[in-house]
């Protein structure tokens, strides 16, 4: 299969700032609303953060979303109204499931580090589910180069789950010249989160830029440069 490729670059995403926050936001979130580019598939939210040292998100609500947060360099700390906590570093998948209500702050307590990560958010398919965490260290599988289940709904051998049973998030970490194929789905969202890529039938990717399949998948993932790249596999439609 090929499907249709829509190809979303870097440089066009809205952006937040905040004296302590960059968040880039590759659909509407919060103040940036546009109705032609409210989700893709099951995904509503991909935002690539950066938030300074001694800073972050101070304690806050969700309902009803399946949040997985994955770290790109530096550390950050995860508190919720359930008692969990854990420091969330490169190579951890980390979820929280906000079900019926939850409360959860993030901050970098480095005093000298950024930290840099992509959150990302997935409606669950049956809303009041228990609220929920899970992380799980992968580090080691992602040392194999090739694509690794971070998250899934259906897939046992996820090392996190999710309460969406249409959804599996894989990730790569690819070393140049490296590659690995996208999987077959209705929808399917490849995120460069890190260094530069090259997709069959799309051509160049930089850090930042994202690829939108519909109907489709099969193409080759190949790293022009080290590379790090999120990808969801969908089955069902936001809504639909």
């Amino acid at each position: 299969m090929t499907g249709v490729l829509d190809v979303r670059r870097a440089a066009d995403r809205a952006v937040t700032r905040a004296p302590w926050l960059t968040s880039r936001h590759s659909f509407s979130f919060n103040d940036y609303y546009d109705p032609d580019n409210t989700h893709h598939g099951l995904l509503l939210v991909n935002n690539d953060d950066i938030v300074d040292p001694a800073s972050g998100f101070a304690t806050h609500p969700h309902r009803d979303a399946e949040i997985v947060t994955w770290v790109l360099s530096g550390e950050l700390t995860h508190r919720d109204s359930l008692g969990n906590s854990g420091v969330i570093r490169p190579g951890l998948a980390q979820r929280m499931s906000a079900g019926t209500g939850i409360a959860h702050s993030e901050r970098n307590e480095s005093d000298s580090a950024p930290v840099h990560f992509v959150q990302m958010w997935i409606m669950p398919d049956t809303p009041g589910r228990t609220p929920g965490y899970q992380q799980e260290e992968i580090g080691d599988a992602l040392a194999g180069g090739g694509l690794v289940t971070v998250a899934s709904g259906r897939d046992p051998a996820a090392a996190i789950t999710i309460g969406n049973a249409d959804a599996t998030l894989y990730a790569a970490r690819l070393q140049p010249g490296g590659s690995v194929e996208l999987p077959d789905a209705p929808y399917v969202h490849l995120f460069v989160a890190l260094g530069r890529a090259d997709l069959e039938g799309a051509g160049e990717l930089d850090a930042g830029d994202a690829v939108r399949l519909t109907g489709g998948g099969g193409q080759r993932v190949r790293a022009a440069a080290p590379a790090e790249i999120l990808i969801w596999q969908m089955h069902a439609l936001l809504g639909g």
